[in-house]
């Protein structure tokens, strides 16, 4: 069965909600446990730089954010759940993907556009405080999504934009330096429910309307009693409509209880009664979760550990496919191909050599020849369809040897081994290509 990876990253800069909790960490959660799905969940730091700059703020939502999902159940072992700041390919990876993409292609981008029409708007320059962190947004974006090879990434319909430039700086660079990166797609889940705040819209920190999601019971019971409501008195009905009381409700309730409420209204439910049916409701979800959260608040060097773990993972994908990236643009050792200096080879001839993956190339019953590709531990890593001539198999081990977009192109003539990922496979050709140039 093949694998599809999801990625989700979230900025640093406030305390979780429940609109939050509602629209992304929830459905997360329950993607990350489907089978075949390979989830990749990072605080996004390096972004929330370019919102915030109090680094008080941005350490302590990095820990409230990381506690909210470790306690809304995401399992970090199921899971690759990092913090961007600890994967240095990920800046390196911008640069190269600033050295492919069109200044044009930035121009367009809705957060540059917004904050140069709020400046003209207001008789300002149309950059005047706008970072190049700012303007640069989509780029750190598109190599949060491509170092990892995302298939899918979860948004909202106003982030579509960002996963379509990740595809335009994807194309840029595979064109150039050869088939390297996924494009990924766009997941929009029109079902993700979109939660009102105290006011009525949309729930949302800019709003300052929001209801922190591991608020006390004493504390949620407060900013309920705050949702506005209209003035129809008890035994009025009223309208489920509209109603922020009514959709927060929802969000946490199953059909029949959702039900019941919604024949209360018709019945003319005071107003105080439904806000108390809303809390008990929220806090029974709530609090077995607040009390996970708490603990792991307690003790931030658990999720300190958790995510230095999650960073070693996420590492051992990102490494080789930096350094076969690198090697793609030029970035090469200077060292000739065809020997090593006189030290090296000293060192080597009185060494042991180390295992090395091997191909190994056979005819089957059928009269048709294959090869593999076999890790130093005897592992199956890659495994070949039919050729009709020997001929064609050792041509095709020899693109494999000597060009990394040789993987992407002979895509239809390789057959998925369970377990395998590409990142993996393209490690073992790295180590024969570095083997081939210290001979």
């Amino acid at each position: 069965m093949s694998t599809t990876r999801f990625l989700t990253g979230i900025t640093t800069t406030g305390v979780p909600h429940l609109g939050n909790f509602v629209g992304s960490i929830r459905p997360s959660v329950a993607a990350s446990l489907r089978p075949g799905v390979q989830s990749f969940y990072f605080l996004a730091d390096y972004h929330a730089l370019i919102k915030c700059e109090d680094p008080a703020r941005i350490q302590r939502s990095t820990l409230e954010i990381a506690a909210s999902w470790l306690a809304a159940g995401l399992d970090p072992e199921r899971v690759t759940f990092y913090r961007q700041s600890d994967i240095p390919e990920i800046p390196e990876l911008t640069w190269l993907l600033t050295c492919v993409t069109g200044k044009g292609l930035l121009n367009r981008a809705h957060a540059y556009k917004a904050a140069g029409d709020r400046n003209t708007a207001a008789g300002r320059e149309a950059d005047d405080g706008v970072t190049a962190g700012l303007f640069m947004y989509p780029l750190l974006m598109g190599a949060d999504i491509l170092l990892f090879k995302a298939h899918q990434v979860p948004v909202g319909r106003d982030q579509v934009q960002h996963i379509e430039m990740a595809r335009a700086m994807a194309t840029s660079f595979n064109h150039l330096y050869g088939a390297h990166f996924v494009l990924p797609e766009a997941a929009v889940d029109a079902h993700v429910a979109t939660l009102p705040g105290l006011d009525g819209r949309k729930m949302s920190k800019s709003y300052d309307n929001t209801i922190p999601l591991f608020s006390s019971r004493a504390q949620l019971q407060k900013l309920i009693a705050a949702i506005r409501t209209d003035s129809r008195t008890p035994g009025e009905p009223k309208d489920t409509e509209g109603s922020a009381l009514f959709e927060i409700y929802r969000a946490f309730a199953g059909p029949e209880e959702t039900g019941a409420l919604r024949r209360q209204y018709a019945e003319g439910i005071a107003w105080g009664d439904a806000k108390q049916q809303l809390l008990d409701r929220v806090d029974q979800a709530i609090a077995p979760m607040r009390a996970q959260y708490q603990a792991l608040i307690d003790r931030p060097e658990r999720i300190e550990q958790t995510l230095l773990a999650g960073a070693e993972r996420a590492r051992a994908l990102a490494t080789p496919f930096l350094r076969e990236l690198r090697r793609s643009v030029g970035l090469r050792s200077l060292a000739p191909s065809t020997g090593a200096s006189v030290a090296k080879a000293e060192k080597a001839q009185k060494a042991p050599k180390a295992a090395l993956p091997a191909f190994k190339q056979y005819r089957e019953a059928d009269g048709r020849f294959y090869f593999k590709l076999v890790a130093a531990d005897g592992r199956l890593l890659l495994q070949s369809t039919g050729f009709d001539a020997p001929r064609e198999a050792g041509q095709a081990i020899r693109q494999l040897q000597q060009d990394a977009a040789a993987l992407q192109a002979l895509a239809p003539r390789l057959v998925p081994v369970d377990g395998v990922d590409r990142a993996e496979v393209a490690a073992a050709l790295q180590d024969l290509a570095d083997a081939a140039m210290a001979e």
